[in-house]
C-alpha cells in the first residue's frame, strides 16, 4: 500500500484529518532535543546552578514547554484539540548542553506527537531566550520524536 500525506486532500489542499471513526485509545509520545552552549557559557550557567537574572532557567523552560503543549492545536493549523492526561518535561545538564525530554499522554482518537515536539521546541527556545545575553552562539539541536504508542502503529527511534 502506497503511503500518502494525511493532511493533503485529493485536490492537493490542506485538510484536517477526520478522526471521527477512529477508536479512542491510550496514546503516548516522547520527544527530545538539546540546547548546546559554548564551554565558557555552560560553565558560567552551571556555576550559577542555572539561575539567571530572570530566575531559574530550567524551571522557566519547563513551565513554558508545558504551556506550549497545551496550545499546540493553536500553533499548528491542522492539529486537533485534545484532552491531555499528562505532560512531563525533564531538562538535565549533559556535557556542554541541556537535554530536554517531553512526555505527553492522552486517551483520544489522535496522537500526541506534535504536542511532545512542541513542548521540547518551546522549552529550548525559552532556554535560548534566557541565556542569549551571555552568547548568541547557542544551538538548538536534535529535536526529534523518540517514541509514540497507541493508534495504528507504535514507533521507537
Amino acid at each position: 500500500m502506497e503511503k500518502k500525506l494525511s493532511h493533503i486532500d485529493a485536490s492537493g489542499n490542506a485538510a484536517m484529518v477526520d478522526v471521527s471513526e477512529k477508536k479512542v485509545t491510550s496514546r503516548t509520545a516522547v520527544a527530545s532535543g538539546r540546547v548546546e552552549f559554548p564551554k565558557e557559557v555552560f560553565d558560567t550557567l552551571a556555576a550559577q546552578d542555572f539561575l539567571g537574572k530572570k530566575g531559574s532557567i530550567i524551571q522557566t523552560a519547563v513551565i513554558a514547554g508545558i504551556q506550549a503543549v497545551k496550545k499546540t492545536s493553536e500553533l499548528i493549523p491542522l492539529c486537533h484539540q485534545i484532552n491531555l492526561s499528562k505532560v512531563q518535561i525533564d531538562i538535565v545538564p549533559n556535557g556542554q548542553a541541556l537535554e530536554i525530554s517531553c512526555t505527553v499522554k492522552c486517551t483520544e482518537k489522535t496522537g500526541v506527537e506534535m504536542e511532545a515536539l512542541t513542548g521540547v521546541s518551546v522549552s529550548a527556545l525559552t532556554i535560548y531566550d534566557m541565556c542569549k545575553a551571555l552568547s548568541h552562539d547557542i544551538q538548538i539541536t536534535n529535536v526529534q520524536l523518540d517514541e509514540k504508542t497507541g493508534g495504528k502503529n507504535d514507533y521507537r527511534s
